[in-house]
């Protein structure tokens, strides 16, 4: 909310006098308002919505919190399972345990987003956020910018580099996390070593901090934020939001696009229209608040800091489940051309009643 009202004021500050006022789609007042509706569940545990219908939860994975879903539902004792993905995370992740399995399902909706890719990259993540910020910092003096998801990306990011400092091979280079909900995230992860996985578990035996290390400096306010854009030095500013569509990060997009110098790196998915999407594709050009901007600074990627499963996560994920007793399985969140792919693995897999939804289409189950 605070993101839209600030970006809605900044765009008003910029705006024509025949152009419209911009309005945030919600305040934090609407935000205050809905705090009152949410209810906390554990995972594995079942919750009765009602007579008829129980709610289960397993960790999907994903973030901190992400959960699948799963439906029990009771009708004229006739009993119906209908499981909600969610988005799946990563087997092996950086900081998370893997997604649970599940008890078998009448219906599945699963997401597709690489569902028809692997994440394969040939260095470690450490090794390629080394070699970056050295070509870019030390070697062209230029800033290296991070678009970051807030919850999950940023943690991840600061697990590698702190990860890098226990080895001695972090370089001599400021780094920032220019995001106030990237800082409110982190201390939430922090508080919840519980949810890490058993590598993790082993680090902390020798580091209490994870997520801390000698350079890095975290920014809250709005005016320590424009003064990393007036300071010359190199440095690496991470910041949100991960697909720079809103945020502080566009801001650091903007005064640092212009620049050979500068690196931009994306680290995980961008939705294709996004700006983080777009800059992905090789663009020459963006828009940004209005204005259209050459890209002359390097574009970079580590496509395996993505927190959605490739196809093989996405398959494991499914192993509980009997394919002959899925009754139709769904595919969601995903491009059309990525799910046709990933239809095809699950039948080889044995899954026969493949369903790819179109917009609002109803089903009867």
């Amino acid at each position: 909310a605070k993101i839209q009202m600030q970006d809605a004021e900044y765009m008003n500050r910029k705006r024509k006098d025949q152009e419209e006022v911009e309005e945030p789609l919600y305040t934090e007042d609407d935000v205050v308002k809905t705090m009152s509706q949410f209810k906390v569940i554990n995972y594995n545990e079942d919750f009765k919505i009602d007579n008829q219908i129980t709610l289960h939860l397993t960790d999907a994975g994903h973030i901190l919190g992400s959960a699948a879903v799963h439906l029990t539902i009771n009708e004229e004792a006739e009993e119906t399972r209908i499981t909600f993905s969610g988005d799946v995370g990563r087997y092996g992740d950086l900081l998370l345990k893997d997604p649970q399995p599940f008890d078998q399902a009448d219906y599945v909706i699963i997401e597709s987003t690489y569902g028809d890719s692997l994440h394969k990259d040939l260095d470690p993540i450490e090794d390629v956020l080394l070699s970056i910020i050295n070509n870019t910092c030390l070697e062209k003096k230029g800033k290296v910018i991070i678009p970051a998801f807030s919850v999950g990306r940023t943690q991840e990011l600061l697990y590698a580099l702190n990860g890098l400092e226990l080895k001695h091979r972090l370089l001599d280079v400021p780094i920032y996390v220019d995001s106030p909900l990237s800082i409110k995230a982190t201390e939430i992860l922090r508080n919840h070593p519980e949810v890490y996985n058993s590598e993790v578990q082993n680090v902390l035996k020798i580091d209490k901090d994870i997520f801390n290390f000698k350079g890095l400096t975290f920014i809250e306010s709005a005016e320590e934020s424009k003064a990393l854009n007036n300071d010359p030095r190199p440095c690496v500013i991470i910041s949100a939001s991960g697909m720079a569509e809103g945020g502080r990060i566009r801001h650091h997009i903007k005064n640092n696009i212009g620049n050979k110098k500068n690196t931009i790196l994306m680290v995980g998915y961008a939705e294709p229209r996004s700006l983080g999407g777009k800059l992905l594709a090789g663009k020459k050009s963006v828009r940004i608040f209005r204005e259209d901007l050459d890209v002359v600074a390097e574009v970079a990627s580590i496509k395996s800091m993505s927190a959605h499963g490739d196809y093989e996560d996405l398959l494991r994920f499914l192993a509980c489940q009997d394919p002959e007793k899925v009754k139709q399985l769904f595919l969601v969140h995903g491009e059309y051309e990525v799910q046709q792919n990933f239809a095809v693995k699950l039948r080889e897999k044995g899954f026969k009643h493949i369903e790819i939804p179109e917009y609002h289409q109803e089903f009867e189950i």
